[in-house]
């Protein structure tokens, strides 16, 4: 290794951190102090990072000990205060060179902005790596993701958990600084039981070496790795397959240093809880892998991943077995006890349970669903099948009952899941059934829509009235605060509507209009309850004093506003989808959306159609003449203090190119007409790039603004008409070039 570089390591030991929150605050970590590093010049080869539930620590490679020489260009006074009318130095002048350390004579005086000015102009030695890494790991610290910092014993440092020792060494050298308050060194901790001992490093590159012999794996992602196939080992020992979700991987990692498997066992009794609840119970609640045999069903065991490696592993696995008996011993009671009373008779006590303060109930929200859900099934007709209006009716009546039950009580990660099983259990259709369990769907951007249409149908309906509700009482998501995840919602109902082609000719507008109708007759005839919350299950809580409705505000703006944002979303799901990341040609652009946007489609079916008409238009060789020609006549018609006559005036057309343009308008106007109202957009934007020619000869030939205010009158209306055939699929004007 040359002399000018050396390899660099900090590592900030902590007691353990929150496991959800470890892979971010290792990546943050590590992108922190690699912008640091580009900031100060500071060359280097690959940054590592690693991470374990008591420490963050950053390696960076072939690190140049100190920066290049530094370029130096200040600007000092103005030149005509520099110097007074005999040509002499002012006070100014001789403090500015001063201040540099430089001699007047060796100033210059450059020509900037407006003006002409003394600079400095020379270099200066680079700082050393030693001297700038304590405020580059300072500064990564400073800007981790940490929602909320603590503060621990008699100091003032913050962090996400209490610091008990700083590494930071620089080749063998320790870098001197006091970080949160911990002076740095070069000792380093093992294993917080099996390796209690401090351990010193000699150097960067034996971090990982050294803490293995502490019995510390300090890579997150071969301690991942581990964790798999010791889970995957240990699932065929015991007969089956191993149910291993990546989010569960990642929280296990973060738990454990020095991972060890382990097969764990419970009474067979359990295998006749529903699977949700076994698998909550196991993966949620213990953190523990459950294992299916061959046909998916699942074995009564589970596999612990223990942080330790016992001398005496029978007496870990019988600690795991007596932790989670209670808790399934719970669930099975639950699902008994639940059981004796039908959904349908916990309907009555929706009503003393508040959803949120100021929009009532959710017995009130129930009605509003059951009433919103009706109308959209009423709305996509026949094609949606048969007994859709009695499916969803019931189902909606039906949804939030399971937030009653004592199961979601505890479980509340079920709700929806439950009310399904709860449902089929009480003899209830089953398709009733799917949809309360569908209605929740989906949970996240990337999860499953459902798979009914019935549940669809429910998960639009009761996506509509949150969200309706809450722009309603004034409470929409502002900056990045969104508590009642109507982000979310809104991309969940986009989602279903386009991807489960559900209502092509559902007017979404009037569809928001009936769920902002029905949330402002529940806030005219009752007043609402308080504390407001994020999730339904977290609304399961007795109603109490009662309070003032809120401020009703024109229904007409809450539906534009609405629709507004429910559109919004639509914006990354286009512009991060993976055709977009493909590479498409052209590709999808803001302008683009906004050009659609402009047109106030009527379903987001029809919006994406509209959209890839236009991405195909667009790569056609007319579409910059045509869009030029647009924005030229939306310039001109903007400008006109009178709107343009309704109709042309055959007789009043006199150039040649003018007739041109009407007869090829004309021609094409019933046709383009026809193929957009059967939402055939691409042809009929293909058939308007016919009119390239004919556009091109009369910007060329005719004078729009005439004198003669007959001739000027019939020629805006002539282009109206032709900016009406391209503004009934997209506004063109809207998009550069």
């Amino acid at each position: 290794m040359s002399a000018k570089h050396s390899d660099f390591l900090v590592e900030i030991g902590t007691e353990e951190l929150p496991p959800k929150a470890l892979l971010s605050l290792q990546q943050a970590l590590a992108a922190g102090v690699t912008a640091g590093l580009q900031k100060t010049a500071l060359t280097h080869g690959p940054v590592l990072a690693f991470a374990t539930p008591r420490r963050l620590a950053v390696r960076v490679r072939r690190l140049l000990l100190q920066q290049p020489q530094q370029q130096i260009r200040r600007k000092g006074p103005p030149v005509a205060a520099a110097f007074d009318s005999q040509g002499q130095p002012t006070r100014a002048a001789l403090a500015f060179a001063a201040s540099c350390g430089a001699t007047l004579e060796t100033l210059q005086q450059l020509e900037e902005g407006k003006g002409r000015f003394l600079f400095f102009v020379g270099t200066r030695p680079g700082e050393t790596a030693a001297s700038l890494l304590p405020q580059i790991v300072q500064a990564a610290l400073d800007a981790l993701p940490i929602p909320r910092r603590m503060r621990w014993g008699a100091g003032e440092a913050q962090f996400v958990r209490p610091v008990h020792w700083i590494v930071m060494l620089l080749g063998r050298e320790v870098v001197p600084a006091t970080l949160l308050e911990t002076p740095s060194g070069k000792i380093t901790r093992g294993h917080r039981f099996m390796a209690p001992r401090p351990l010193t490093l000699t150097s960067p590159a034996a971090y990982e070496r050294t803490l293995l012999r502490g019995y510390v794996l300090a890579d997150f992602a071969q301690r991942r790795e581990r964790i798999r196939e010791q889970v995957t080992a240990a699932a065929i020992a015991a007969g089956g397959r191993a149910l291993i979700g990546e989010a569960l991987l990642d929280e296990v990692a973060a738990l454990t240093e020095w991972p060890v498997a382990l097969v764990g066992r419970f009474e067979e009794r359990f295998l006749a809880l529903p699977r949700e609840v076994l698998i909550s119970t196991l993966q949620d609640h213990q953190r523990y892998f459950a294992v299916e045999d061959g046909q998916g069903r699942l074995k009564a065991c589970f596999i612990a991943v223990s942080n330790i490696e016992s001398r005496e592993p029978d007496k870990v696995r019988a600690g795991n077995e007596r932790v989670v008996r209670p808790r399934l011993a719970d669930a099975a009671f639950f699902w008994d006890q639940d059981r004796r009373v039908p959904l349908a008779a916990r309907v009555g006590g929706l009503d003393a349970v508040t959803f949120q303060a100021k929009l009532g109930s959710l017995g009130d929200k129930t009605r509003r669903v059951v009433t919103l859900a009706r109308w959209i099934a009423a709305a996509l007709g026949s094609a949606a099948g048969e007994g859709l209006d009695a499916q969803v009716a019931r189902a909606a009546t039906l949804c939030k009952c399971d937030l009653l039950t004592a199961m979601v009580g505890e479980f509340p990660e079920l709700q929806g899941i439950m009310g399904s099983h709860y449902a089929r259990a009480d003899g209830e259709a089953a398709a009733v059934a799917d949809a309360i369990r569908e209605h929740y769907l989906p949970r996240s951007a990337a999860d499953t829509l459902p798979a009914t249409v019935a549940g669809a149908v429910l998960a639009v309906a009761d996506r509509l009235d949150t969200l309706a509700g809450i722009f309603v009482i004034g409470e929409k998501p502002t900056g990045n605060k969104d508590p009642f995840g109507l982000r979310r919602a809104a991309l969940g109902v986009q989602r279903i509507l386009i991807e489960k082609d559900l209502g092509a000719d559902l007017d979404l507008t009037q569809a928001i209009g009936q769920a902002v109708e029905l949330v402002q007759a529940d806030i005219a005839k009752t007043a609402a309850m308080p504390a407001a919350i994020g999730t339904d299950r977290a609304a399961a809580q007795p109603a109490r004093t009662p309070r003032s409705a809120a401020v009703v505000r024109p229904a007409a703006e809450l539906v534009a506003e609405i629709y507004d944002f429910l559109y919004e979303r639509l914006r990354a799901y286009n512009l991060e989808s993976p055709a977009a990341a493909a590479g498409e040609t052209p590709a999808l652009t803001v302008e683009m959306f906004e050009a659609v946007l402009a047109t106030r489609p009527a379903s987001p079916q029809d919006f994406q159609r509209r959209l890839r008409a236009l991405q195909t238009f667009l790569g056609l060789p007319e579409a910059a003449t045509l869009i030029a020609a647009n924005k030229r006549i939306a310039n001109i018609l903007r400008k006109v203090d009178t709107a343009a006559p309704a109709e042309v005036e055959v007789g009043l057309l006199r150039e040649t190119a003018e007739i041109r343009l009407f007869d090829a308008v004309r021609a094409l106007r019933d046709s383009v007409s026809a193929a957009t109202a059967r939402h055939e957009y691409a042809a009929a934007l293909g058939q308007l790039a016919q009119l390239r020619p004919a556009v091109d000869t009369f910007f060329t030939d005719v004078m729009v603004m005439a004198e003669d205010p007959r001739l000027r009158g019939n020629r805006l209306a002539l282009l109206a008409r032709l900016q009406a055939l391209f503004a009934a699929i997209a506004d063109l004007s809207r998009l550069p070039g």
